[in-house]
């Protein structure tokens, strides 16, 4: 997905929350203002952060998506390019790419999304494809966002089996709460397949809920994620549930820990909306290099702390991680 920042005037009283239905004004926002053009969505947006985070080599990370042939689909290449990240396109033309406007008016932002191309990848066009899974089999770490389970549930499912049946590390986001709610059946297919689940305070809840867990405590509903069933038993499962300025919590095979997240001067937050995608991409930067837990926490905490302090999920030309 493209990511499209832009100033907007009052006038167009936009309301802050997400909609599919301004097609036309983003169309007249693209054509009458300057605007900023980002790879976005919430795995690239992940992936891109980790891509940062790890540096050199360039194009350690590689992403998969679907696009539109057009010229939105273009500037999204130029710019995950931009990035380092190794992108890899299914381009269709029944849909076109999509996108997700930022319209910011003073201090309050609007976000006017088209999933379009979002919706539209195909697994029998794209990974099946023996270039494209020649990629998958070159991969340590798998990471993908509940939200593709709406999309190819088919092709969350055979990169998860991939990774448990060569010992690789397979991870997930719970993504939404209706991602638990009302794609359970292919969540809970691929959750034995889940070496390390990402979720939030209400995403956590809501599986917890959906799953018959009977407590709202968050860390015995991470204690009660980590046990569910699991095919691969060389690895035991993590849950890691961030909860914005509170502590995130980490629940492995032994026990449940809390860390807490890093200071942060209030009147510095711009954007929260890109948090929860860069503490991923955070963490995975040293997950890929065998760093302790710890210290995959430590630096998923600190990509967030960069990019809420930005608008959309930006960062400077190198991190300052030590």
């Amino acid at each position: 997905m493209l990511q499209v920042t832009v100033d907007t005037p009052l006038e167009w009283n936009l309301d802050n929350y997400y909609s599919r239905k301004q097609d036309l004004k983003f169309d007249e926002l693209v054509k009458k203002f300057k605007v900023e053009y980002h790879a976005g969505g919430s795995t690239q947006n992940s992936i891109k952060v980790a891509q940062w985070m790890i540096q050199q080599p360039h194009k350690a990370a590689t992403f998969f998506g679907c696009i539109g042939i057009d010229k939105f689909g273009e500037i999204l290449k130029k710019k995950t390019a931009e990035v380092h990240v190794d992108a890899h396109y299914y381009e269709q033309n029944e849909q076109p790419t999509g996108t997700c406007a930022v319209c910011i008016t003073d201090d309050n932002r609007s976000l006017v999304a088209n999933l379009a191309a979002a919706n539209c990848y195909k697994k029998e066009k794209h990974l099946d494809m023996e270039k494209n899974w020649m990629l998958v089999e070159k991969a340590r770490v798998y990471y993908i966002a509940g939200f593709f389970l709406t999309v190819s549930p088919e092709s969350v499912l055979k990169v998860a089996c991939h990774a448990s049946e060569n010992n690789r590390i397979f991870t997930l986001n719970l993504s939404a709460p209706f991602i638990s709610q009302f794609f359970k059946e292919s969540l809970m297919k691929v959750m034995p397949y889940v070496d390390i689940l990402f979720g939030n305070e209400t995403e956590a809840a809501t599986f917890a809920r959906e799953q018959g867990f009977e407590t709202e405590d968050i860390k015995e509903i991470a204690r009660k994620t980590q046990a569910l069933p699991k095919v691969n038993s060389k690895r035991q499962r993590i849950v890691i549930f961030t909860q914005g300025r509170d502590d995130t919590i980490m629940a492995t095979g032994s026990e449940v820990t809390a860390f807490p997240v890093l200071d942060q001067n209030q009147k510095e937050i711009v954007d929260t909306n890109g948090a929860g995608d860069a503490f991923v991409g955070g963490f995975l930067s040293q997950l890929v290099s065998d760093k302790p837990l710890t210290e995959c926490i430590r630096a998923g905490h600190y990509a967030a702390s960069v990019i809420i302090r930005r608008t959309g999920c930006t960062f400077p030309e190198k991190p300052d991680f030590h």
